[in-house]
């Protein structure tokens, strides 16, 4: 499959013990593409005998010892390989991803040069897993060591397939463990081609695995199983409550990157223009799939109107096509499902009240025939507390709402469930510490958009997640620690 174009692609298999293999019981399910509709492959269906067959070989590999008792920095060389093979099929790769998630190519080229940079990163830090020596109340040595967990089943979401899955891939390898990926259902294909680079790159067979299929209850099985020992998903809220109550049962290790409804907060001395610009991308990027989207936008009001007039005439002006061609910057939504479930959430906000100021309309057009895109979408008027004011649409819907002062900012910043990411902008820097020091989540941009660095820690407050990836806290959530006595008598 690796080799082939995607013209010569009939049914991608799945990734276990090294073989590229069909399902235990031959099933397969269609990808089609949510921009067109078109069918771009069929992917093996795994069902329970394929999750046993995975976590046995991962389970086997992890025993063996092959790949954990690698050397670190070896292991890393193995990862900055696989790194270099990323970039060197990143058209190839882009391609895949677009035409599975409707995304701009251009944002798909840049999610896979993120992935590379994901497997460089953690080829690297492995040096630095690195323990403690500690004064304990007797003579001898006392150290610590950071020892990889086991089989870790890796859960990935629709809306980012290849960074995710690097995300968290690159440092549950660097760790020494051995890993299970599924893919979300619409989305497999990456997945299965950065396992097979792996390979190409040394992993050793058995310790990095590929899950594809159509059903929920795949990850279920997943996450139940005994010999699973970490389990990371990305995805919604409801769905990671449901992987903990089935994790609790084993005391199996969980992190969860859940779902956000992140505030963008405006003081009236920002730059509106800039803000505004940033927003534009902060919003409606990734058609509004994206946990981290500011899209619960707090503006002082006496800049209130300047902003929704120039948020909207910027919105208007997104180039929405042909996820194919280069210069399209605002795609399809991941399905005709999460269509309508967008629009149902701006039907229910006009409904009750809300002003659309813009946006809001089905988009068929050249490249997006199947219906499945939506304009910007600029809603005012919400109540602070309503649904799409406070709920988690996942589309292109920003939601406007002022204040009046430093207080009443930070309790609607802080008024969700959530606590995933934010911005704050403003030109008094007392005011950016005040402000910034209130806001309950787990990253925080100040006169900026951007709060995701590979280097830094990611993750949420609050029903947003648990546990932290990227940086070297990402690389410590796939270890457990071992603390040594060793007497000197």
């Amino acid at each position: 499959m690796s080799a082939a174009p995607l013209e010569q692609m009939r049914t991608a298999g799945l990734r276990i013990g090294g073989e590229d293999r069909p399902a235990s019981d031959g099933a397969t399910y269609p990808v089609a593409n949510p921009a067109t509709g078109a069918v771009v492959a069929r992917a093996a269906d795994a069902g329970r005998e394929d999750v046993a067959r995975a976590v046995a070989a991962a389970s086997a590999a992890f025993r063996a010892g092959t790949w954990r008792r690698t050397p670190a920095p070896q292991r890393g060389e193995v990862l900055a390989a696989a790194a270099e093979r990323i970039e060197a099929r990143a058209d190839e790769l882009a391609r895949l991803e677009s035409l599975c998630t409707g995304k701009p190519i251009s944002d798909c080229l840049a999610e896979v040069r993120g992935a590379a940079r994901y497997f460089r990163f953690y080829g690297a830090a492995v040096n630095h897993l690195t323990g403690q020596t500690i004064p304990v109340s007797n003579t001898g040595l006392d150290f610590t060591l950071r020892e990889p967990i086991g089989v870790c089943a890796l859960i990935v979401p629709w809306n980012g397939p290849i960074a995710i899955a690097a995300k968290k891939t690159a440092p549950a390898l660097a760790a020494g463990n051995s890993v299970i990926l599924k893919p979300a259902p619409a989305t497999p294909l990456t997945a299965l081609e950065l396992a097979d680079i792996c390979a190409a790159a040394g992993v050793p067979a058995g310790v990095l695995s590929v899950l594809t299929g159509a059903s929920r209850e795949l990850g279920q099985e997943l996450v139940a199983h005994p010999d699973v020992a970490k389990i990371s998903f990305t995805g919604s809220t409801e769905t990671g409550a449901d992987i903990l109550r089935r994790a609790a049962a084993g005391i199996k290790r969980v992190s969860l990157e859940l779902g956000g409804k992140s505030p963008n907060v405006v003081f009236a001395d920002s730059d509106i223009s800039q803000v505004a610009q940033s927003a534009i991308s902060a919003v409606f990027a990734n058609s509004g799939q994206d946990c981290c989207a500011r899209s619960r936008m707090i503006v002082e009001r006496p800049a209130f109107g300047q902003f929704v007039e120039t948020l909207a005439a910027l919105a208007g002006q997104v180039r929405q096509g042909d996820p194919l061609d280069p210069g399209t910057r605002l795609g399809s939504l991941i399905s005709a499902g999460q269509r309508d479930r967008v629009l149902g959430f701006i039907d229910r906000a006009v409904a009750g009240g809300a002003e659309l100021v813009c946006g809001g309309q089905v988009v068929r057009r050249p490249g997006l025939e199947a219906g499945n895109a939506i304009t910007p979408t600029v809603l005012t008027g919400a109540d602070p507390d309503s649904e799409v004011a406070t709920s988690e649409v996942f589309g292109p819907v920003a939601t406007i709402l002022p204040f009046d002062d430093e207080d009443e900012a930070i309790a609607l910043a802080n008024g969700t469930r959530y606590g995933l990411s934010g911005s704050l902008w403003t030109r008094d820097i007392g005011r950016a510490i005040r402000v910034g020091r209130e806001i309950r989540s787990g990253l925080l941009s100040i006169n900026s958009d951007s709060s995701s660095y590979i280097q830094a820690p990611f993750g949420g407050y609050g029903q947003s997640g648990l546990g932290k990836e990227q940086g070297l806290e990402g690389l410590h959530d796939f270890t457990e620690v071992k603390n040594i006595y060793v007497s000197d008598q």
